[in-house]
């Protein structure tokens, strides 16, 4: 393949890659787990914020009522995204600010955690198979989370 093929076959794989992440926000916001976990494979191995340390594949059930704890929307906001495709794999890495406001919290919340997220093409379609989300903590013994961070 010519580099021109592969630049133009890269652009295109990055913009179907964007589009899919954006209907996972998109999907958070509207509160449609069915809709975030389509772009999931069956076996996406999740490391997230809630135990335990890691689950294989989206309960769409588990997920719903997650969102149904929130009022209004949960949004999603990326942030120094980056993606690296190479062939029917891609990483994507960056930041994610979380906002909105849970049911059972005084107030909104806000925060940034860092995403890392694997994919795959799986019969023309690019799917998450892996997705690791997290908050640092501080270490001065407290284990406070570090919600006042910023990138």
């Amino acid at each position: 393949m010519n580099d021109a093929i592969m630049t133009k076959q890269h652009s295109r794989d990055e913009a179907e890659i964007l589009t899919l992440l954006e209907g996972v926000r998109n999907a958070h916001h509207d509160k449609n787990g069915a809709a975030i976990a389509a772009a999931y494979s069956k076996d996406a191995i999740i490391c997230d914020l809630a135990p335990p340390l890691a689950h294989r594949g989206i309960n769409v059930a588990a997920k719903q009522a997650w969102l149904d704890t929130w009022e209004g929307p949960v949004a999603l906001e990326p942030r120094d995204t980056m993606i690296t495709v190479g062939g029917d794999v891609a990483i994507v890495q960056g930041f994610t600010r979380m906002s909105g406001k849970p049911k059972a919290a005084p107030q909104p919340i806000s925060f940034w955690l860092r995403d890392t997220i694997c994919l795959n093409r799986e019969r023309g379609t690019w799917k998450i198979v892996h997705h690791h989300a997290s908050v640092p903590f501080y270490m001065d013994g407290s284990l406070r989370p570090a919600f006042d961070l910023n990138p």
